[in-house]
């Protein structure tokens, strides 16, 4: 007889106390257990969700939603679930559409499931354009760097199996965790696939962050993350290309002073400034190589633990039933 697969639902909150129990009550319907990660709410979140028998993850200050996303994993894997669904509790999504996304980690042929809001990009539904042209944006950058083809890589209504959650390790604290998640899959080999799913944007409060701080923070992490991961090709690159206009301007410079006899110290600073950058970015990107093949070497049991040193203490925030 097949074992039934142990799932649970992981919500990150701030400051929903209008909108939570009706999730975590839709949500328990297709799941063994609800987690909610309280990211330092101030009204009555973390009572209402608890009154509802979810377990309660407190995080005393806010951490920002990536660290909330990093409390859901770290507890699915505590909890011995073997599946992990996160979603918003703002009623944004609709839990009682858990069961798409669980059917493609129900017949292992995915790892992990992305509800798409707009598949294909057609059609924005409720949202507003200049969120549906964000999500463009944020999207294809996503998929450049992860080499993946996804419509939605912001959406937050996801499934993960227990290979998943238990190989990535997210670190960014902010809306780019998102993006992080899909980068590392790739590099994991994990099997990646969209569902579409239904959202609601009227009458609701969607996002704490302006939409602008939202789209920066997920740049943010991808660039960060392609330059942690190919330093050689973006700081070897970075100090190519300085190094060559610190040649070009060095030459006009020359050029001026066989004919002239003069020193034009605006293209001498341009051509200092320009060489100090080519050898800072060579040396940042030769010893970036070097220390993440060291890292990589590293048991990822004991790389698990170290990153664990810097999230919010589980045993002491976790306080449900």
């Amino acid at each position: 007889m097949e074992r039934k697969l142990k799932v649970a639902v992981g919500i990150p909150a701030f400051n929903v106390e209008m909108t939570v129990a009706k999730v975590i009550v839709r949500a328990r319907r297709h799941s063994d257990l609800v987690v909610v990660v309280d990211d330092g709410s101030t009204d009555d979140t973390a009572l209402i969700a608890r009154s509802l028998g979810a377990v309660i993850i407190s995080h005393e200050r806010r951490m920002g939603y990536g660290a909330a996303i990093k409390s859901c994993f770290e507890a699915a894997r505590n909890l011995g679930a073997d599946v992990l669904v996160t979603l918003d509790a703002d009623g944004q999504h609709d839990p009682d559409e858990m069961p798409r996304l669980l059917a493609s980690i129900k017949d292992n042929s995915a790892d992990i499931v992305v509800g798409s809001r707009f598949p294909g990009m057609q059609d924005a539904g409720q949202a507003p354009r200049y969120r549906a042209l964000g999500i463009r944006l944020l999207t294809s950058l996503t998929d450049t760097a992860s080499h993946s083809q996804l419509t939605d890589a912001q959406c937050g209504f996801r499934a993960y199996n227990r290979n998943a959650f238990e190989h990535i390790l997210p670190t960014e604290q902010g809306m780019g965790v998102g993006s992080e998640i899909l980068m590392k899959s790739f590099e994991e080999n994990l099997r990646v696939v969209e569902v579409p799913v239904s959202v609601k944007y009227a009458g609701l409060k969607t996002s704490t962050h302006h939409p602008v701080y939202h789209a920066l923070d997920v740049i943010a992490s991808i660039i960060k993350f392609t330059t942690i991961r190919h330093p050689l090709v973006f700081y070897g690159g970075m100090s190519a290309v300085a190094a060559s206009l610190a040649v070009a301007f060095g030459a006009w410079m020359l050029s001026i002073y066989q004919n002239e006899g003069r020193v034009v110290t605006n293209l001498a600073l341009v051509t200092f400034g320009l060489g100090i950058i080519a050898v800072v970015a060579l040396f940042t990107a030769v010893i970036l190589f070097t220390l993440i093949n060291v890292i990589r070497e590293i048991p990822r049991e004991l790389r698990r633990d170290l990153s664990s040193l810097t999230r919010t203490a589980y045993d002491s925030g976790l306080d449900g039933n």
